[in-house]
């Protein structure tokens, strides 16, 4: 009997902790919103986080699980302090602010809409709380915070730090930056985005990019396959510049429309543009084996293909954006030197690889056409399944917003080829050898007596003797 007692009473102790964790389980999602606001020598913010986030926290309870109001003060303190003050930090002017005081802390209703405003958000904090008798389940209620940061100006650069991933699987935060005098900045990240800078100047915004830029370059790999395809068969330094630079040229025209809202918003247009990429690189491959090394005006294939990849930049951009301030254009073409940059790392490496390949290992047209097949195979099976994925979305309806949208993609198709055909002509004269004007026979040596007279002088001149007749 003794032996069966301090069994369970061992299995109690090891089950315990299992049990406690059971109640306070990491939630799935969890949603943030937050006001940041400078005013004087005083920072503002507000944060609203689900009270069901904050684990290690033991919250009074009273009946079936309803929060006990009238005794959560102390819990409720720290749990802002712990869980908000102590992971979410603020810089300015890159300088942490480490003196925080939490002014008021409030435990609100799942159905308050007081976040919506900042005004509305402020007023909540500083009223009245919740009656003692409100009947809330503890892990469905809001805890709300206002915290303040003394700052040297409200003209100072801010950044923060949202260091609140461990809240939850997936943490989702909504923040919203209120600089005196300017416009409302919004900003939504997941995770842990690293340090956010509120109000970011030219360079900081510039430098981001062109990180951001050059890693998706590297990390995409259906824009690397298209990139190999176009310099298989051209690894010359003249035809690499020509190529490169029109893809180039091309994807930064179509990034910096869809930037500007120029680019159709219907949910079909980026599957679309995925299977247009897709196309693109099984195109380029079966050229390369076609048509093999004696490939001309690649660099109109490549410009007319960088218009699609540009729109593909763009839907990675499209949440990045919101960390480029009021530099917009400048966080643009940043991100394009960051492409570039990229495509010039993958092009030192590959050229050089392929030129030992094809002089060592394998002849250069039968390595064109295997490497070329692989990536077609590879493309192939990308274009099948990203069809059908645009197959499950319904054909758009034929309205005036979509007669609107082909007319100006009409109009961009239309100045697109005005501009290849020019530059081809441009090209082509450049390319056009330049022969010597044709002589008349009459004055053509050894034809008729004044063919005899010219090629006496010509002979007078190399040799310096006069000729006999």
């Amino acid at each position: 009997m003794r032996r069966i007692l301090a069994c369970l009473a061992m299995a109690v102790l090891v089950l315990a902790p299992w049990f406690g964790v059971a109640a306070h389980d990491i939630p799935s999602d969890v949603t943030i919103q937050a006001f940041v606001k400078p005013a004087g020598h005083t920072l503002e913010l507000l944060v609203r986080v689900p009270l069901g986030a904050m684990r290690d926290i033991d919250f009074p309870r009273r009946g079936p699980g309803y929060l006990d109001i009238a005794h959560a003060d102390r819990s409720l303190d720290d749990a802002a302090t712990e869980w908000i003050a102590g992971e979410i930090e603020l810089f300015e002017n890159d300088r942490p602010l480490t003196e925080s005081r939490v002014r008021s802390v409030r435990v609100s209703l799942p159905s308050d809409r007081s976040f919506t405003t900042y005004e509305a958000a402020r007023a909540h904090l500083l009223g009245p709380p919740l009656p003692n008798d409100t009947d809330l389940y503890w892990n469905q209620g809001m805890l709300d915070v206002l915290l303040e940061y003394p700052i040297q100006s409200d003209q100072s650069r801010f950044s923060i730090h949202p260091n609140v991933e461990r809240l939850g699987l997936r943490v989702v935060t909504a923040l919203r930056f209120l600089p005196p005098g300017g416009a409302v900045r919004a900003f939504e990240f997941s995770g842990d985005p690293g340090l956010v800078r509120l109000d970011p100047e030219w360079h900081q915004a510039a430098w981001r990019f062109v990180k951001m830029g050059f890693l998706h370059i590297l990390s995409g790999s259906d824009h690397l396959l298209f990139l190999l395809c176009l310099v298989i068969p051209l690894r010359r330094i003249g035809p690499l510049v020509a190529v490169v630079t029109s893809f180039t040229v091309a994807h930064s025209i179509t990034l910096i429309a869809s930037a500007y809202n120029m680019a159709p918003d219907a949910l079909w247009f980026p599957p679309l543009i995925e299977v247009l990429i897709a196309i693109s690189i099984v195109y380029m491959a079966l050229e390369n084996i076609v048509v093999g090394d004696s490939v001309k005006r690649r660099w109109m294939m490549a410009f007319g293909f960088g218009l699609v990849h540009g729109f593909g930049f763009s839907f990675a951009l499209r949440q990045a954006l919101q960390f480029a301030g009021s530099h917009l254009l400048t966080s643009l073409l940043s991100f394009n030197v960051g492409v570039e940059l990229g495509q010039l790392l993958v092009l030192a490496v590959a050229v050089p690889i392929l030129n030992v390949l094809f002089r060592f290992v394998v002849a250069e047209r039968m390595g064109t056409i295997i490497l070329s097949a692989l990536v077609a195979h590879t493309a192939w099976h990308w274009m099948i399944d990203r069809a059908l994925r645009l197959g499950q979305f319904p054909w758009p309806a034929l309205n005036a917003a979509l007669v609107v949208t082909l007319m100006r993609a009409l109009m961009w198709m239309v100045i697109f080829a005005g501009a290849l055909w020019l530059a081809s002509k441009i090209f082509a004269a450049q390319d056009r050898p330049t022969l010597a004007p044709a002589r008349p026979s009459a004055d053509l040596p050894g034809t008729g007596a004044d063919g005899i007279e010219a090629t006496g002088k010509i002979e007078l001149e190399t040799t310096g003797q006069v000729p006999s007749r």
